[in-house]
């Protein structure tokens, strides 16, 4: 499933900018970034547990949010790009 992930960390304090790192270290391990904290994850549902478990585990909820969006299995009639960065596909071949 496409999970797309957005979120806001405070980073008015050293501890907000470290939590902003690991938030974004955990999601470039699952998905793409699309934006500066925005990620499009295709995740199966126990991958998504154990993200959103990491991501909860390290923000501060009194200063920071995450939103969750659930695109489902049949995301690609979900996301239209227009503009200046190239997309990407996740299920397509990835070169290295």
């Amino acid at each position: 499933m496409m999970v797309l992930i957005t979120y806001d960390v405070n980073v008015t304090t050293p501890s907000g900018k470290s939590r902003l790192r690991k938030v974004a270290k955990q999601c470039v391990n699952h998905g793409q970034r699309v934006q500066n904290s925005v990620f499009e994850c295709l995740v199966d549902p126990t991958q998504f547990a154990e993200l959103r478990f990491r991501i909860e585990n390290i923000i501060d909820p009194e200063f920071d949010s995450v939103r969750y969006y659930f695109l489902g299995s049949n995301w690609k009639n979900r996301v239209e790009h227009v503009g200046a960065k190239e997309t990407y596909d996740p299920e397509g071949i990835l070169m290295v």
